[in-house]
C-alpha cells in the first residue's frame, strides 16, 4: 500500500486527503496501528515545511507528557490538522 504524500499545510483541501490516506495505511494494517499513539508518531513522518514546522515542538516532547497530550489522541491529532491547515469553509 501506497505510503501517503508528503503534506506541507499549503494547500488546505489536501488535509483531508492525507488523514484519508493515514486511516487506509491503519485499516490495512491493524496490529501495527492498534494504539493512537503509534498513528499519530507514523503520521508525523510526512509533514514537511509549514505543517513539520508545527509538529516539531510536538515531537521533541515525546517523553514526559500528560494523558491528554496532542500525541496520545488521534481525535485531537486529527481535529489539530483539520483546524490549522483545512478549509475553514468545508461544512
Amino acid at each position: 500500500m501506497k505510503a501517503p504524500e508528503c503534506f506541507d499545510g499549503t494547500q488546505p483541501f489536501k488535509v483531508r486527503i492525507f488523514i484519508q490516506s493515514c486511516k487506509l495505511i491503519f485499516h490495512n494494517d491493524l496490529a501495527n496501528f492498534s494504539q493512537d499513539r503509534k498513528k499519530i508518531l507514523y503520521s508525523t513522518s510526512f509533514p514537511i515545511g509549514r505543517a513539520e514546522k508545527w509538529i516539531e515542538p510536538y515531537l521533541s516532547k515525546l517523553t514526559n507528557q500528560d494523558p491528554g497530550y496532542l500525541l496520545n489522541s488521534w481525535k485531537l491529532f486529527e481535529s489539530q490538522l483539520f483546524t490549522l491547515f483545512g478549509d475553514p469553509n468545508e461544512a
